[in-house]
This record gives C-alpha cells, structure tokens and sequence, in this order.
C-alpha cells in the first residue's frame, strides 16, 4: 500500500508576541528514531521550556499505525494536537514533527497557541519535500561502459528508477521497479547486452515515485 512521508526534512521559525516556535519535520521508521529526535531537540535547545510534538509511524503487515502527540507542559490540546492534525492532514505517515518554544514573556492564551503551534508546524512542512513511497522491486546489474548509453536511454523510457550508481573498472547500478515488470525488464537487458550483464534480484522497497 503506497503512502506518503517527507524525503527531505523542513525547518521553521515562527515568532509571535516574542514567543519563539521552532519547528522540525523529518523521516523517521520507528518509534525509537522519533523520539530520538525529540530528544536530540531537546538537547540542542536545552534552555527552552517546551518541546512540543508528533509522530506516525506506519503500521507494518496489517497493524495499526503508531500515533502519538505530546504537549510537554503546555495546556492541554493547545500543542501536541495541532502538531499531529498537521501531519494528518498531510496524509504523511514515518514522520516526526516537533516544536520548541521559547517563552517571549506574553501569555498567548489556548486560541494563540492552537494558532503559533499550527503556523510552526505548517511553516515546517511546507519547507520540507514530500513524496509517494510505492512498494518496488530493488535490483542491481553489473555491466561494461560500453552499455551505458543505450541502458541509461532504456531505463528512461521505462520509468526505472536510479537508486544508486557506482564506477569502477564496470558500472554497478542499483535499480527499483513495479513488481510485475522486472522479468520483462530483466529479459530486456539482457537482450540488449546479449547476455553480457549480471542482474541480481533483490528485495521489495518502498521507494519515492514524486
């Protein structure tokens, strides 16, 4: 089942009434990984009072997802919630969205929280890069230099996407592609190098598609 998370992390800064909101949106895959950045938010602004946050971690093989929010001290509702609506709202899941405050002397009331959590975590994402994770087939293939033209033209055309490259006395590429299509495209390789290629079948990823 194809779902959506961040591939490159956001930042944001958001200041109201001198209160400052700092935010953070990054890829996690476990519980453990989120709150290890929460922690290491907390480390890196250890003289703030509050490290507000979020996190969905996708379930794996038919369990539920993992959600959780936390207000860390904050009125109830007025931080983690908005934080994970946010998320929600996005569709994303192996997300960790966090926000530390640093209290400008002003109360803000529970409206003005919902609203500077809500901006922060927003700022936050829209600066980040989302994209679709679709189950692939990884793959790998081992070929002579004098292939790489017409295999870079084919993997083009197919849509075949480039995980990795690496140059050495042959060109090594690690590849991702739909499921059904790899024996096509292994046969197809083959072909064209008359069978002068190693092509090693790996696992299933998940792998961005936008």
């Amino acid at each position: 089942m194809n779902y959506s998370t961040v591939t490159k992390g956001g930042d944001s800064l958001v200041e109201v009434k001198r209160s400052k909101f700092i935010g953070i949106i990054r890829a996690v895959s476990s519980v453990s990984e989120a709150e290890a950045l929460i922690q290491g938010e907390r480390k890196k602004y250890h003289d703030a009072k509050h490290h507000c946050s979020a996190y969905i971690i996708r379930g794996i093989d038919g369990a539920p997802d993992i959600i959780h929010s936390s207000d860390d001290g904050e009125p109830s509702g007025t931080a983690g919630a908005p934080i994970l609506e946010v998320l929600t709202g996005a569709g994303l899941k192996d997300v960790c969205l966090v926000v530390t405050r640093y209290f400008g002397g002003t109360l803000l009331g529970t409206g003005g929280l919902v609203r500077a959590y809500t901006d922060a975590a927003k700022a936050a994402l829209s600066d980040s890069v989302i994209s679709e994770m679709t189950l692939m087939q990884q793959f790998g293939i081992i070929f002579d230099y004098t292939f790489t033209g017409s295999i870079d033209h084919f993997l083009s055309n197919k849509g075949i996407t480039k995980l990795d490259a690496i140059y050495t006395d042959k060109v090594e590429y690690k590849l991702a592609c739909p499921e059904a299509s790899f024996e096509e495209i292994k046969k197809s390789l083959t072909d064209m190098t008359s069978s002068v290629i190693t092509i090693n079948k790996e696992n299933l990823v998940y792998t961005p598609v936008g």
